[in-house]
């Protein structure tokens, strides 16, 4: 695979984690942001949702896999899982007099061999919960990681081929579970950060249109190797970044430029500041806001509300 200069991954030392936690300036004292801190109230006081094996038995393509995941916390964003076996998805679901009738799979980030399972995945996950959006935390399998750091040979198109095969399972199991979870089976979408949008876009170009979502959210995440062939007519596309991303930002300005080539017309918000792996933080910069923005652009596109019935006709 042809690799370059600065990979994704490249900036992941420190015991290999999200990459938000090694970007955060030194001279800023980085906090968790108001929806963050919400997040986590509501964590405390609701039941935690119950994690949905993707597959039955072991999934394919891993079926001798036998070491152990591990899970810890890491100050600032949260747990953090690597050597991830058996995938799992997790939802969170709005009550039905509430419900848009619009989905979410969230996909973490962490350079596919690591997870940042709340900054970029419960804590997003309960803050569109709390707007009527159900959200589905995507815990997908992980390169083995036989010791402590970056592995010198990672490779991210081969360590994040599980990861892709996870993600649309996983959307195949909300379609398929629409009525009960009250969500439309057209109205489900797929959101990524960093590793975990490099899936969602790879799923956003599946060859088999009826595979891909209704929509996609790139979080400072896109191919960051080999570039897909890109379909004219995708789904709509909400795309975030900044311009001071040391690890994505060549990433996503690709992506983006490979979208318009096709014909698509791709939502982006490039900010000035914020690094990588900002996820829910609040850094009292302008990319604080994202979740925001990313809901008024589902508003504007009539998925933040339920789905008005046609009018009936009127008898001849």
């Amino acid at each position: 695979m042809r690799q370059t200069g600065l990979t994704m991954l490249s900036a992941l030392a420190l015991l290999g984690l999200a990459a938000g936690v090694l970007h955060a300036q030194p001279a800023r004292q980085t906090r968790p942001a108001h929806h963050a801190q919400q997040a986590q109230s509501a964590q405390q006081t609701q039941q935690a949702p119950r994690a949905i094996r993707l597959w039955p038995g072991k999934a394919p393509g891993s079926e001798d896999w036998t070491w152990k995941e591990k899970d810890f916390h890491v100050a600032k964003i949260g747990t953090v899982a690597e050597n991830v076996v058996t995938p799992t998805l997790t939802p969170y679901l709005p009550p039905a007099g509430k419900a848009s009738g619009t989905g979410i799979i969230v996909a973490p980030g962490g350079g596919c061999i690591a997870l940042t399972m709340d900054n970029e995945g419960s804590y997003a996950a309960r803050w569109l919960e709390r707007r009527g959006i159900a959200a589905f935390v995507l815990k997908y399998r992980l390169q083995h990681k036989t010791a402590d750091g970056m592995p010198k040979d990672l490779d991210e198109d081969v360590a994040c081929q599980w990861g892709i095969a996870d993600a649309a399972r996983a959307l195949a199991i909300v379609r398929q579970h629409a009525k009960e979870w009250h969500v439309a089976p057209d109205r489900v979408g797929i959101m990524g950060f960093s590793a975990g949008g490099m899936i969602a876009s790879e799923v956003l170009v599946a060859r088999d249109a009826a595979a891909r979502p209704a929509f996609a959210g790139l979080i400072y995440g896109a191919p960051f190797h080999s570039m897909p062939a890109i379909p004219r007519n995708l789904p709509p596309v909400f795309m975030a970044w900044t311009q001071t991303d040391p690890i994505a930002l060549h990433a996503m300005t690709r992506f983006y430029g490979a979208l318009l080539a096709a014909g698509d017309k791709p939502e982006a918000h490039i900010y000035s500041a914020g690094g990588h792996g900002f996820g829910m933080l609040h850094q009292g910069t302008t990319s604080d806001h994202w979740i925001e923005e990313l809901y008024y652009w589902l508003e504007a596109k009539g998925l933040a509300q339920p789905a008005r019935a046609a009018p009936a006709r009127e008898s001849p």
